[in-house]
């Protein structure tokens, strides 16, 4: 069941995932090469205390922390660890943030320092992908006409885009319905609606969009471990237009 938010609703999820912005906007700054993902990760935690928040990750389905860190060609659910960042790593943070009954969810990827090429367009077009995606978040629109322009803006540019993990509908539950799939043709699913609540979240691949699972149950990989990249905003679909509220 796809649930409508009232505009009370919608305030308190905006609440909450201007808090997840505002831990994503210092972490991209202290997302520098000798950097442990651990040292972001304890960093975080304490910054979500402060501001009155509960990490929403941490013991979610038994995670083990509160940021999701993901490097190089891993996708995402990556563990914080003693590992450093080195100069040219791409670096994907996911987390979020449950305040007042409702919850806020959002990803960014960042370069270390200077990055290659590749990894510079990687970061560019997945992040173009996701504010195209945001764009087809319309009352009258279909569902897939998300997906479709998501695959589209990173299939166009060469790249392709991870299918088996999606977005999802957020609200007094960090997941609910309806997914939202990175991919697929316009046109189909449920009818867009004012008071759907959605985090979209393309994951885009430089390689084959195929992935597997590490052995530490958690983080995801590209299998040809080409370089991966993951953003999310959550947004609310408000007087017929998606407004982003991380």
């Amino acid at each position: 069941m796809i649930i409508l938010r009232s505009r009370d609703e919608i305030q308190k999820l905006g609440t909450s995932n201007r808090l997840v912005a505002k831990v994503l906007q210092e972490l991209r700054e202290r997302a520098k090469a000798g950097v442990t993902t651990l040292e972001l990760d304890t960093f975080a935690e304490d910054m979500m205390h402060k501001m009155g928040g509960i990490p929403a990750f941490k013991g979610y389905r038994g995670f083990p922390n509160t940021l999701c860190t993901s490097i190089n060609e891993e996708v995402v659910h990556g563990i914080p660890s003693h590992r450093r960042l080195k100069e040219g790593d791409v670096l994907s943070i996911d987390t979020g943030v449950l305040y007042d009954g409702y919850y806020g969810d959002a990803a960014i990827s960042v370069g270390v320092g200077r990055v290659g090429a590749e990894a510079a367009r990687l970061l560019e077009v997945t992040e173009r992908a996701l504010y195209l995606g945001i764009e087809q978040a319309r009352e009258g629109n279909h569902l897939s006409d998300i997906s479709y322009a998501i695959q589209s803006c990173a299939e166009a540019a060469g790249l392709s885009v991870v299918r088996e993990y999606v977005g999802h509908g957020i609200g007094a539950r960090l997941h609910e319905e309806p997914q939202v799939p990175n991919y697929g043709p316009p046109g189909r699913g449920p009818l867009l609606k004012n008071g759907m609540v959605l985090a979209i979240e393309p994951m885009v691949n430089v390689g084959g969009s195929e992935v597997e699972t590490l052995a530490d149950g958690w983080t995801v990989v590209t299998v040809d471990r080409s370089l991966s990249a993951h953003f999310e905003h959550t947004i609310a679909i408000v007087d017929g237009e998606a407004v982003i509220l991380s």
